[in-house]
């Protein structure tokens, strides 16, 4: 069937594995997006910039400490997401009550900031992340060959994504982050602490958006511009799926990751913009999204 259709069958399932690597990534940040819009009302255009400090973090962990990849998958989503939470105390908390376009703009501006101070420090050719001996080579399928560290990146992010949906849509807590974003004055009515509550929501989807950061190292460059490059398809990936949809987002981000690396294959030319593609035919059909709930 390939043959007749042209294709090498090697060639195919490559982009199909290309494909669902740069889902999986899809899949966490806007799964982080998502999280933080869904539960804070937030949106959070600093998310890319946040994804690049994931993976300079671990990039400095390494160099200036000596601590290994598997060290970083810990201690990186701790550190980056502290600074997302004093990010969230001193600015955005302030930005609740108002329009969404004042909490983009802020976080719009932070981004350009965060960049710009990484770029100047560290120029914009980008840094190698060399690929943990445990997860190097690969193993050979017969139709094509599959490298470890690429396997472990989709597989840590199905864990993490659906182990997200399990804890806000099936836990205790998860029904508290949802019932304070809905109705904060009853939730403290119980003794909740509801600032605290938000505050660590949106810590925990910086979080997600660093520890994609730390996966994504070894398969591209540490550079300044690798979360802007980004940023701007997980907006799309998130607006398909439903804005602040849990279950969207991440269905989505692996979809849409497998869409674009068949574009690859059948039409090049127009694999840059099928996402975007999609998205205007989403929302002229249904412009919740996907997952959405209309209001």
């Amino acid at each position: 069937m390939f043959e007749l259709l042209g294709i090498a069958p090697q060639a195919l399932f490559g982009q199909l594995l290309l494909g669902l690597i740069n889902g999986s990534f899809y899949a966490m940040l806007s799964l982080g997006l998502a999280v933080i819009f869904g539960l804070l009302n937030i949106i959070n255009f600093t998310h890319g910039a946040q994804y690049m400090m994931g993976a300079f973090v671990a990039w400095m962990l390494l160099t200036y400490f000596g601590l290994s990849y598997w060290w970083a998958l810990v201690l990186v989503p701790v550190i980056v997401g502290a600074s997302g939470i004093v990010i969230e105390r001193l600015m955005i908390s302030r930005l609740y009550h108002l329009d969404h376009l004042y909490g983009l703009l802020l976080t719009f501006g932070l981004a350009l900031i965060i960049q710009g101070l990484f770029r100047n420090q560290y120029g914009v050719s980008g840094m190698p992340y060399s690929i943990p001996p445990e997860l190097q080579g690969g193993t050979n399928l017969g139709f094509m060959f599959l490298p470890n560290y690429r396997a472990w990146v989709v597989v840590a992010s199905v864990v993490v994504c659906f182990g997200t949906w399990f804890l806000i849509e099936k836990t205790r807590l998860g029904a508290y982050l949802r019932a304070a974003t809905e109705n904060p004055t009853m939730v403290g009515a119980f003794g909740i602490n509801v600032p605290r509550l938000i505050t660590l929501t949106y810590g925990f989807g910086v979080g997600l958006a660093a520890l994609a950061g730390v996966l994504a190292a070894p398969i591209y460059s540490v550079n300044p511009n690798m979360g802007a490059d980004l940023i701007i398809i997980v907006f799309a990936v998130v607006v398909i799926g439903g804005m602040g949809s849990i279950m969207g987002a991440i269905l989505t981000g692996f979809g849409l990751g497998l869409v674009e690396g068949l574009a690859r294959v059948f039409y090049p030319e127009g694999s840059a913009v099928v996402i975007f593609v999609i998205m205007a035919i989403v929302l002229l059909i249904k412009p919740a999204g996907l997952f959405g709930r209309t209001a």
